[in-house]
């Protein structure tokens, strides 16, 4: 009789690491813009920018009249298929004005943000990377400004210049300068003591070259994410000196202005009101939406 012999037992044999060759390295840049289009509000608040981008480079292709155009017999028309948004006291189509004061509204945000980014982040690399009293007399001048409310303090600034376009993003871009600088100032603290560093000292590399190759590519990421909020505050800061009539003068179609020239009109003819409201109230919205998505996708602590 054959006995059977047992099989011997087959254990698998553990696979094999991929080779090296086969891992890509992703970039932090390339892993944020990831993680940044899976941000569906964020994704939203850039469709919003970029229309009313395009709306204001296309400004004269979608419109056949001008934004200071007057007809008193069209006089607080309400909203049809000739004047989509109605007409204003003085007959101006409101379309044709709230198109035209997107490209306002966008280059007021723009060099307001680029003045306060640029003077705020120089200061505040300044402070924070030589400290000692250079870093306490910064530091206080920060603290006087952010004593004041922003917009009393624009309002000021403006008084004492004069109430023009111009002269209220002066005032914002001056009074937006201590959060980029504070904001820096407290990333370089936390860098400057960082092995890297040291290592450049010890290779002797001059003071400016750190900054410049080191600490200011490592302090970009939380600049970013200011300035694209910083958009948004700055939209709302022009408006708000508009209504008081301290910014944008007639007949430039700022939207703030717009608003204040319309606020007698608020029961009788809203769609004058509502319409420049919700254009500010759409812009902020936006940037704030890619603001948080930039802040979630850049910050690794918010990364799961």
């Amino acid at each position: 009789m054959k006995t059977e012999h047992a099989k011997p037992m087959m254990t698998p044999s553990p696979k094999s690491p991929p080779p090296e060759d086969q891992y890509v390295a992703v970039s932090p840049w390339k892993e944020a813009f990831r993680q940044l289009k899976k941000n569906k509000l964020a994704i939203v608040g850039l469709f919003i920018i970029i229309s009313f981008i395009l709306i204001a480079i296309f400004a004269p292709l979608l419109t056949s009249s001008t934004y200071s155009e007057t007809n008193p017999t069209n006089r607080l028309q309400s909203p049809s298929m000739e004047h989509w948004f109605g007409t204003d006291d003085f007959g101006r189509d409101i379309f044709t004005r709230i198109v035209y004061g997107a490209r306002l509204s966008l280059q007021v945000g723009f060099f307001a943000v680029t003045g306060a980014l640029i003077f705020g982040t120089t200061l505040g690399l300044i402070a924070g990377y030589y400290g000692r009293w250079i870093d306490m007399l910064i530091s206080r001048i920060f603290d006087i400004m952010l004593a004041f409310p922003s917009i009393l303090l624009a309002i000021a600034i403006v008084a004492i210049l004069g109430p023009s376009l111009q002269n209220a993003l002066i005032a914002i871009a001056i009074v937006n300068i201590p959060i980029f600088g504070r904001l820096v100032r407290s990333k370089v603290i936390s860098l400057r003591e960082e092995e890297f560093i040291m290592a450049a000292k010890a290779q002797g590399m001059k003071n400016g070259r750190i900054i410049l190759h080191h600490i200011l590519p490592n302090s970009i990421a939380p600049i970013i994410v200011q300035a694209t909020l910083g958009f948004g505050t700055a939209i709302l800061e022009a408006a708000a000196l508009g209504f008081l009539g301290l910014g944008a003068q007639a007949p430039m179609p700022e939207w703030g202005k717009m608003l204040s020239d319309s606020r007698q009109f608020i029961q009788s003819a809203p769609w004058t009101v509502l319409f420049p409201g919700f254009s500010i109230m759409l812009v902020v919205l936006g940037f704030n939406m890619i603001g948080d998505g930039l802040r979630d996708a850049l910050d690794p602590k918010m990364k799961s």
